[in-house]
């Protein structure tokens, strides 16, 4: 990538926009013609090109070059980890190995990555804040309170760097060099932000945003689970902070060195007024509904990632914050590529779309239906039954209202990969399509011929904890699903953590009101479940597990734990296979909730 595209910043990082969505049809045709110029002598691309490039280079790719899932390209991404040259998937040397989060799809899946990668995800930073400043304007006259993390780092057997993409970033000469700028000024140092003990890493973090809490203009992760955990930090440990701005010393606790220098510079002389005023805003208060406006007074915006399943959380942030400020949802991105911003970035949660940049990568996709009707007959490691690659839809090319699953093909080594993201097409900018995410496709229950995706279990599970819990004053804070066969017939497992203190002396939620919720997820399921439910008995009652509080959070120290995903990546996954999280899960549930009767379904 052009070094110089890496310095636009403001008014010429939107003009950059603005050409590339003009022209993003020939755009996506120079990216892919760039591609298969640097890797077309690769031992992948000569098993179904062969022979030498040409002007008809292209026309053979999409004719003969198929879709493919991760076990199609697992055995060459091995050979690399293990020391074999990077030519077998790409022209340019792999320099590391990425790990996606592992809680999407199973075990973590290790993406190759080159040094332009970089690059290309730096460009696309840039773009955020000019876009941005455009709606919320001021916010270089103050700071912000990002709150990142990096995971310990592995290595291939051949000594490859194996990270997650984020990692990646933080610790690349991007990052740790970058140039000051005001629109960009954050509270962590990032001595704290590259602390491998996450504890420790939040700590400093939270108290460095509190120590400048009169700056903070916008506060944020990368997802907003993450968010939520740190105020579920910050709720056990104010006192401590408050400790520490009222001596002027850091609590004995942070060991790490670099986080210890980093934050004693920071801390300063003491400061018992500052002190003072956060302790009354944390223990004189019987509820911490809008927390975070009363710590951060002057914030404008909270940003994180707040669609498909993380929209779930929306309800949690808007409590925390009383609804008082806007949130934001920057970016759309993988592990495999980096693909696009939000141009609207004040739209509500549930209408964010991202607009696809055309230099990102060869985007290409398949079909899945028109006019609001979605149909995924086949998971993300299925063969695409009867898809010719001629048939794939290109980016310029994608209708309104259409569903599609995205491929990507990439410069370090992927070709027409299915990421596994359905979205939806819901307008374009120029020539630029824009996508609203619907779901990961490959996470769905299915007991009989009921097939439930994650965007039919989420809202159908929002939607009752929204009728059914928050008029009694409570939030579904966590919940994920299990399809258990180990009796006939099988039925769905829903675990449920549910923060019943929001507000003081309010009763406990009863049995009846549980039980109703499991009615009310079963209503709202489709008619093929509804049917298999009622007339066919083919599923029995659907089943609600309340587990204890913090429950959730004990699971993503697991998932952390056995490598994969970070803070920052971690999604908690909507359908649990793993023996292990089952075993945790299943040892913390406190109450068992049944459907008290069928769902309704006509023939």
């Amino acid at each position: 990538m052009d070094g110089k595209k890496l310095e636009y910043k403001g008014v010429e990082a939107l003009k950059e926009l603005e050409r590339l969505t003009s022209k993003a049809g020939e755009v996506q045709e120079e990216i892919l013609r760039k591609i298969l110029e640097q890797n077309w002598n690769t031992e992948y691309l000569n098993k179904y090109l062969g022979g030498s490039i040409s002007s008809k280079s292209v026309y053979l790719f999409k004719n003969r070059v198929p879709p493919i899932a991760y076990k199609d390209i697992r055995s060459y991404i091995t050979r690399i980890a293990n020391g074999e040259d990077s030519s077998l998937i790409t022209g340019h040397p792999v320099t590391e190995m990425l790990c996606s989060s592992g809680t999407s799809a199973g075990e973590p899946k290790l993406m190759p990555s080159i040094t332009e990668d970089l690059d290309r995800r730096t460009f696309l930073y840039n773009l955020i804040m000019p876009i941005v400043n455009q709606h919320v304007p001021g916010l270089d006259e103050g700071k912000a309170m990002y709150l990142y993390f990096v995971k310990a780092e592995m290595s291939t057997p051949c000594g490859l760097p194996a990270r997650t993409v984020l990692t990646s970033y933080y610790k690349s000469f991007h990052f740790k060099h970058r140039p000051h700028d005001p629109f960009n000024d954050f509270t962590s140092p990032d001595a704290a932000i590259l602390c491998y003990d996450s504890d420790q890493s939040m700590y400093c973090q939270l108290l460095a945003g509190l120590i400048h809490r009169r700056r903070v203009l916008r506060l944020g992760a990368v997802f907003a689970s993450a968010l939520l955990r740190a105020i579920s930090f910050l709720e056990r440990h104010w006192r401590d902070f408050c400790r520490d701005i009222r001596t002027g010393e850091l609590n004995n606790g942070i060991t790490d060195a670099g986080c210890r220098s980093a934050m004693l510079d920071l801390i300063g002389p003491p400061d018992p007024e500052s002190a003072m005023e956060i302790e009354q805003i944390c223990a004189k208060t019987t509820s911490w509904k809008g927390i975070v406006c009363r710590l951060w007074p002057n914030a404008k915006y909270i940003e994180a990632v707040v669609t498909g399943s993380m929209s779930q959380y929306v309800p949690a942030l808007k409590y925390y914050s009383d609804g008082k400020v806007p949130l934001i949802c920057p970016m759309y991105a993988s592990s495999e590529c980096y693909f696009g911003v939000n141009m609207n970035p004040l739209s509500d949660p549930s209408e964010v779309s991202f607009t696809l940049l055309p230099n990102m990568g060869y985007f290409e996709f398949i079909p899945l239906g028109e006019n609001g009707s979605l149909s995924m007959d086949f998971d993300e490691e299925d063969e695409v039954t009867g898809m010719s690659p001629r048939n794939l839809v290109d980016l310029v090319h994608v209708k309104v209202g259409g569903y599609y699953e995205i491929l990507v093909t990439t410069f370090s080594g992927l070709y027409r990969y299915r990421i596994g993201d359905v979205l939806q097409v819901t307008g374009f900018h120029n020539q630029a399509p824009q996508f609203r995410f619907i779901c990961r496709r490959n996470v769905v229950l299915s007991i009989d011929n009921d097939k439930t995706n994650e965007e039919d279990l989420h809202r159908s599970i929002t939607a009752a904890a929204k009728r059914l819990l928050e008029p009694r004053h409570a939030l579904l804070v966590e919940y994920t699903s299990y399809a258990d066969t180990s009796s006939i017939p099988g039925h769905y497992v829903i675990y449920w953590e549910i923060n019943n203190t929001i507000q003081p002396h309010a009763p406990p939620i009863s049995a009846e009101v549980v039980q109703e919720c499991c009615i009310a997820v079963e209503e709202d399921l489709d008619y093929v479940y509804r049917r298999c439910r009622t007339n066919d008995k083919s599923i029995g009652p659907l089943e609600i597990r309340v587990v204890k509080a913090g429950t959730f959070e004990k699971m993503m120290d697991l998932f952390i734990a056995q490598g994969g995903a970070s803070i920052n990546q971690y999604k908690t996954p909507r359908c649990v296979k793993s023996k292990s999280a089952l075993k945790l899960l299943n040892a913390n549930v406190s109450e068992c909730y049944f459907s008290p009767r069928d769902p309704a379904w006509n023939a």
